[in-house]
This record gives structure tokens, C-alpha cells and sequence, in this order.
């Protein structure tokens, strides 16, 4: 990574061809590759979501829940700061692009907590995910 950050110019992905001819990849090439690889629909927005849903799962686990309207409301802004703070984007921008709204709602109407305390008695369900994905998972599963 640190060879194609020195590499002049703007772009983030880029790269010299063994003729040392300057490469840059767009963010067209980007999804054109995580479509193919995936094999559906995706593209690099879907693994944004993903990890800005899943930085807001775990803040409302460290926030834990509260039952006044006022606290609600504050907590949801901390997690939207700390999302924001993470993929570098406003809070607005995140809450209306990267954090799936059904785990907000959830957390405003006092019902996440249910899915945290049976997430944490269940057994592993899919290999290579995190506790946390895995909660992600079922909530998005159930929700959609």
C-alpha cells in the first residue's frame, strides 16, 4: 500500500505496468470486480453499509439502552458520531446511506437489546463472521 500511495497523483488505487507506465483504477473498475468476484449485485457501497451498520451495532452495545426519549436521542447521535468519525463522512451522510435505518429503529424503540441477549446464547452460526456480523446478520434477515 505504502509503493501506490507514493505513486504521483490523486487516485487511491493505482499502479506502474512493467513498461513503468502510470495505472490508476477507477471506482467503476472497483465494482465492475466485486461484481464478478461476488457473483450478484454488489458493489462497494454494499461493504460501506456494511461496515458503517456494523460500527453502529457495536456503539449501541457500548452505549447500552436507555428508556427516556432525550437519552435515546443523544445515544443515536453519539453512535451517528462515532460511525461518521470512522468512514469519514457526516453524520447525515451515514445515517441516511450507510447504517441500514431498521438498527436505529430498533434502538429507539428499546428492541435491539432483544437480539443482543440472544445473540450472546446462541452457538456460532457462520464460519468467519464476528459475533457482531453474526448479530447483524440475523437482525438484517429478520428485518428484510
Amino acid at each position: 500500500m505504502k509503493e501506490c500511495r507514493d505513486i504521483p497523483g490523486k487516485e487511491l488505487f493505482q499502479y506502474y505496468t512493467d513498461k513503468g507506465k502510470r495505472k490508476s483504477i477507477d471506482s467503476g473498475m472497483v465494482n465492475q470486480y466485486i461484481r464478478e468476484a461476488g457473483g450478484n449485485d454488489f458493489s462497494a457501497k454494499d461493504f460501506r453499509t456494511w461496515a458503517g451498520s456494523l460500527q453502529a451495532i457495536k456503539n449501541f452495545i457500548t452505549i447500552g439502552e436507555t428508556t427516556t426519549k432525550t437519552e435515546i436521542k443523544k445515544n443515536v447521535t453519539n453512535m451517528l458520531d462515532a460511525v461518521s468519525a470512522k468512514l469519514g463522512n457526516t453524520r447525515n451522510i451515514c445515517r441516511k446511506y450507510y447504517i441500514h435505518p431498521e438498527l436505529i429503529k430498533l434502538y429507539e424503540e428499546n428492541k435491539l437489546i432483544k437480539y443482543i441477549g440472544e445473540s450472546s446464547h446462541q452457538k456460532i452460526e457462520a464460519k468467519g463472521l464476528t459475533p457482531d456480523e453474526q448479530l447483524l446478520m440475523k437482525i438484517l434477515k429478520r428485518c428484510i
